[in-house]
Order: C-alpha cells, then sequence, then structure tokens
C-alpha cells in the first residue's frame, strides 16, 4: 500500500511539473527548453513577473507598455467592437508584438541578454507585430448583447472555463494559458475537432456538416493543407481546415489563404476530398472563381447586383452536407445558402436548386446575356421556367406538355422535374457534381451544337438525347418533320427550340407551345414579314418563315 501511496504521490507531482512554466518555451531563463533563452539570467518568473514596484500592479507585471497602436481586425459580420489591446492582451504583446526586447523589464537596471544575439522577439508565427488585422479580436465586450446581435454565439453569461473573460472581456488569456502548454500554442483547451473554437460559436449547420464530420486525410501528394496545426483529417481540423487564428493571409475572415478559392481548392483537388473541383476550374467555361477576390461579402443581398462568383456564393462552408435530395428540392451541398425564389423575392436559406441559380441568372442588373439572338429576347430565367408560361423546361415545376412520348430515364412521364445542373454541370462521366466547369459552352454537362448545318448523330445533340430518346424523335412520334430537318437538312435542335422556355409575357400558348423560340440567325422573315409557329392542335402545326433559302407557310412551302 505505502508503494502505491508513493507512486502516486510521484505520479501527481510529475504531471504538475509538467504543466509548469518551467517546462514550456515561456521559461525564458537559462533552463529553459526553447531556442530563446537567456545567456545567464537563472530566475524563470523575473521575464514577465516581479514581486516589487509591478505595473501595472496585478499581476505584478515587470514588462512597460509596448505603447503601440495597432491595426485591429475588421469584417462585416463581427457585432463586438474590438478596441485597443488591454488588459492581459496588452501585457501578452509587450513580447509578442516585437517592439520591445525580451530582456528589458522593469526590476534590471540593464536589458537581460540572449544567447545568439538575440533581443527582440524573432519574426515568425509568435510575433504578431502591431498588425493585428490578421489575428482573431480581443479587448471587446462579449456580453449576451453581442451573441444575440451575432445569432451565432454562445451566450457568454454561460461560459465556464477554462475558457474565461476578464471584466466581460475577451483577452488573450481566454483561450491561452501562458503558464502551461498541456495543448499546443498554449491553449486552454485543445483545438482538435475545433473544442476551444465551439465554446464561443455556435454556427448555424455546423453538427451534421461534412467539414465537422467527414474523416478525409491528406494523401501527401501537393500541398498540406493543414501546415499550422498538427491534426491529420477534416474532422480533426474542423475550423481549421479554412481559418488560422493569428496571422492569416486571408485577414477578413481570418483565412488560411487570401484567394478565397483556395480555402477550398487546396482539399478539393483530389487529395483530401474525392471531389477534384481544382481539375473543373482549369476547363474552357467555367464559374471564374480565380476571376475575384474581396469581392464576395457574406451580408450581401440575396440578388447579386455586382457580378461576382466565388466558391462561397454557391456553397456555405459551414452547412455543406452529403445529403441528396430529387428536383426540385436543393441538396446537402447547397444548405444554408441564400437565393431569389420564383416570384422574385430574396429567400434565406433556398429550399429549392433553381433558388440559388436566380441569385445572378435572374433579377440581377448584370446577369450574364444569352448566346442565341431569339425572336423572342429574355435573358431572366426565372421568367423563363415560370409554370405559367406557354411552355417551359420542367425546372420549377410539372411541364406544360402533356404529351412527350420520347421521355427516357429517369425523365420517366411529364410528371417529371428536373434541375438546373441535368444540363448545367461539370461534363465527364467521373466529374463531381456541379456547374464547376466544362469543356462545353454555356457549362453544359454534354455536347449541344447550335450552329447551321451540324451533322446529326448521338454525340452532336448528347444533351438532348440524354432525356429524349433519339429514336423517337428521328421517327417523327411527335414532329412529323424532325427527321426531315435534323438529319436531312442539317438544321440544329436550337434552331427552333428554346431550351429555357418563353414568358408569359412575351409568348403565347398558340405561337410558343413546344419551346418554339427561333433563332434568328438562322430563321427569317418569309414573304410577307412574318416569323412564327402556329400551333394547331396535338402533334400539329405550321411555321411563317424563311429557313435554308425556302419559305414556310399555311399548307405550303415556297
Amino acid at each position: 500500500m505505502r508503494s502505491i501511496i508513493l507512486f502516486l504521490f510521484f505520479l501527481h507531482n510529475t504531471v504538475l511539473s509538467s504543466q509548469s512554466v518551467v517546462n514550456t518555451v515561456h521559461n525564458l531563463s537559462t533552463s529553459g527548453p526553447g531556442n530563446i533563452r537567456a545567456t545567464s539570467e537563472s530566475e524563470v518568473c523575473i521575464f514577465c513577473h516581479t514581486p516589487h514596484n509591478s505595473n501595472p500592479e496585478s499581476p505584478l507585471w515587470n514588462r512597460d507598455d509596448p505603447g503601440v497602436i495597432y491595426d485591429l481586425y475588421q469584417s462585416s459580420t463581427i457585432e463586438a467592437a474590438p478596441g485597443q489591446p488591454d488588459g492581459s492582451s496588452l501585457l501578452c504583446l509587450s513580447c509578442h508584438d516585437g517592439t520591445i526586447a525580451l530582456g528589458e523589464v522593469l526590476n534590471r537596471t540593464s536589458s537581460i541578454e540572449f544567447m545568439g544575439g538575440i533581443t527582440y522577439l524573432p519574426s515568425g508565427s509568435s510575433n504578431f507585430t502591431s498588425d493585428l488585422s490578421d489575428d482573431h479580436p480581443v479587448s471587446f465586450i462579449f456580453n449576451s448583447a453581442v451573441a444575440s446581435a451575432d445569432g451565432q454565439l454562445n451566450d457568454p453569461a454561460l461560459l465556464t472555463r477554462p475558457v474565461s473573460l476578464q471584466e466581460d472581456k475577451l483577452q488573450c488569456t481566454s483561450c491561452h494559458d501562458p503558464h502551461k502548454n498541456i495543448y499546443t500554442d498554449f491553449l486552454v483547451v485543445s483545438s482538435q475537432y475545433s473544442e476551444l473554437c465551439i465554446i464561443c460559436h455556435d454556427r448555424s449547420y455546423w453538427s451534421p456538416s461534412s467539414h465537422n464530420i467527414s474523416t478525409a486525410s491528406w494523401n501527401g501528394s501537393g500541398t498540406n493543407p493543414w501546415p499550422h496545426t498538427p491534426y491529420e483529417s477534416v474532422t480533426e481540423n474542423a475550423c481549421e481546415n479554412c481559418h488560422k487564428p493569428h496571422n492569416a493571409d486571408g485577414k477578413y475572415r481570418l483565412l488560411n489563404y487570401i484567394m478565397e478559392e483556395q480555402n477550398c481548392t487546396v482539399c478539393h483537388n483530389g487529395n483530401v476530398a474525392s471531389s477534384d473541383i481544382s481539375s473543373q476550374l482549369i476547363k474552357p467555361y467555367t464559374h471564374r472563381v480565380e476571376s475575384y477576390n474581396l469581392t464576395h461579402n457574406p451580408e450581401e443581398d440575396a440578388l447579386v447586383s455586382t457580378m461576382h462568383v466565388e466558391c462561397e456564393d454557391c456553397h456555405n462552408p459551414h452547412a455543406i452536407n452529403s445529403a441528396v435530395n430529387t428536383a426540385p428540392y436543393a441538396n446537402g451541398y447547397i444548405t444554408g445558402i441564400k437565393g431569389i425564389d420564383q416570384y422574385g423575392s430574396p429567400v434565406e436559406p433556398i429550399q429549392y436548386q433553381y433558388e440559388l441559380c436566380y441569385r445572378c441568372h435572374a433579377d440581377s442588373p448584370s446577369k450574364p446575356s444569352g448566346t442565341t439572338t431569339r425572336l423572342i429576347e429574355q435573358n431572366n430565367v426565372r421568367l423563363e421556367f415560370d409554370i405559367n408560361n406557354p411552355s417551359y423546361h420542367p425546372v420549377a415545376g410539372i411541364g406544360a406538355n402533356a404529351n412527350s412520348p420520347s421521355l427516357i430515364a429517369p425523365y420517366y412521364d411529364e410528371n417529371s422535374i428536373i434541375y438546373c445542373t441535368d444540363c448545367h454541370a461539370s461534363n465527364g462521366p467521373s466529374s463531381p457534381a456541379g456547374p464547376h466547369g466544362s469543356i462545353y459552352p454555356s457549362i453544359l454537362k454534354y455536347r449541344y451544337e447550335k450552329a447551321d448545318y451540324s451533322v446529326e448523330s448521338p454525340l452532336t445533340y448528347e444533351l438532348c438525347y440524354t432525356c429524349h430518346d433519339r429514336n423517337s424523335i428521328l421517327g417523327d412520334n411527335s414532329f412529323g418533320e424532325h427527321y426531315l430537318h435534323i438529319v436531312e437538312q442539317n438544321t440544329p435542335c436550337n434552331a427552333c427550340h428554346d431550351p429555357h422556355g418563353i414568358s408569359y409575357t412575351q409568348g403565347t400558348f398558340t405561337n410558343n407551345s413546344h419551346l418554339i423560340n427561333f433563332d434568328l440567325s438562322i430563321v427569317n422573315a418569309s414573304g410577307n414579314s412574318t416569323v412564327e409557329f402556329v400551333d394547331t392542335g396535338l402533334f400539329s402545326g405550321y411555321c411563317m418563315l424563311r429557313c435554308h433559302g425556302r419559305g414556310h407557310g399555311a399548307g405550303m412551302n415556297y
């Protein structure tokens, strides 16, 4: 029994000793374990504390006030008001801003000398300089009002140790204990699994998100996605997959990289995440995220007024998950994103996938222009997909055409609804879902030739034939002259059909059923200056126009 008691006694003292400042790099004396230590000074605490004539009195501080005006963290989403560092944060900065010599203490008449001729804290991750704009903010009031205004912070009134506030302010010592380095960086709680971050931060959707629970790890190729942490998987790094609390390159959100997409592609290049987005973004037709930087603002309106596109315009990194839905409902990859609904009103979060696309491709004043000169021009896809239209592809609801015999799996019948991304997505069978990049114009998933005199083949109109049976189309099951136009006359589908739809504010059920809206670069007016299609009933109608040098009219060609 006595031997057990002695063992426990020594074990207890060993643990206490391992938690002492003596065994950390904050021991700057000759006995210190770090590379920065004094040449002859053996006292350990003297570099920070003195029993007499301290300044301030508590905690018996032995160093001068740096007297520096610091550049502070800024963000459009912060509800707190960071001020110039005070309290314990100012004490920490008396070494960590690199402006006061390490050996310059109040109770010594001359500065303590350090090995290697070191005078100030060397440049590096521990020297924050006077620029704190790339560091987690400190010295701000953190109270229930701030938490409530932010909406994604835990109520600080419920905070318990080891994280604590000083006079209602968050300070360096809220997260760091300068005397103990049980965890890395003198943290009071491990940063693994973002255990420290979630004490204060309560991000919406975070708990089930992929960036919180994925066990994916780096395969060792390319750039190390986690150079500033010791952890080896997505779930272990959690917040620090994207964020760096000190000396962040992307200072406005404390992101690891200033180029916003790089925070995504460092993992989404096939070296961590299974989906290789990087290879899609270098294709000829993409959402060109590399063309914009620091333009996206999380607080911006749902309707995009100044054209830009960043990964976070379509993906909420705190919410993204692998949940799969059926059209038109949004899947997990675009969970927690704002958008525009079918009525033109802002929504957050979106319920349907098309609401995300409408942010830029509907009422936005800087929306992309169309690529075909149509008889009826309309670039607002929200109006094109309106279910009150004479015709439209069934994105916002079931289609208008009750008789479409060419439909094939998985679009078996006229009650099917499709996603925007059934047509607009990365090409290639192994490509990740979504419109990241394609070899085909308009970021189309499959080939869709629009030029006049295109020779028909299964590949020429692969996009159409993915949903519509080629044999049915060329067999004239729905229109008696499909074969004549497509095969014999080499007329592209796009010459007659507008793939999105025709707004009821511009078209009619007589002239614009079946997505009829002519390409005026191919079709022009006939002898009576008319360009129109006239629907006369089921699988019946005629055109008034001139195409390929031939006139078309009611019951005649001329």
